[in-house]
């Protein structure tokens, strides 16, 4: 892998960077369970999450509480911070202008997979 990049002031002595990064090294333990999601909307914009992001999401991963998760809720996926409570579920956007989700047992649901890394493009 590649020396971490310094956000500070550059040294003269560091005028290059060797090596490679593998992203699939580097971003995914789990290959047979890991896939990649495209973001479209802007429920997660606070936590960092906008339109067009790349999401890393790994289905090995337990969800717990405070977790950002891909969820499937009566026939439509979303992601959403989550928080785990003894009877229920709670889907927690990240701006104001969405109200949570409770999901309870007359829901279809499925946790689909915890978000394990967000890929940005610098440059829109």
């Amino acid at each position: 892998m590649a020396d971490a990049l310094k956000a500070g002031f550059p040294s003269p002595a560091e005028d290059y960077l060797e090596g490679t990064i593998d992203l699939n090294e580097a971003l995914i333990s789990n290959p047979a369970a890991t896939f990649c999601a495209r973001v479209s909307g802007n429920s997660m914009q606070e936590e960092g999450i906008v339109e067009g992001d790349v999401l890393v999401i790994d289905r090995s991963l337990d969800p717990k509480t405070n977790d950002i998760a891909v969820c499937f809720v009566d026939g439509e996926f979303t992601v959403k911070k989550i928080k785990i409570e003894k009877d229920h579920c709670w889907l927690i956007p990240a701006n104001k202008a969405f109200d949570p989700i409770k999901v309870t047992e007359d829901n279809e649901f499925i946790i689909w997979g915890v978000v394990s890394y967000v890929i940005k493009k610098s440059r829109r």
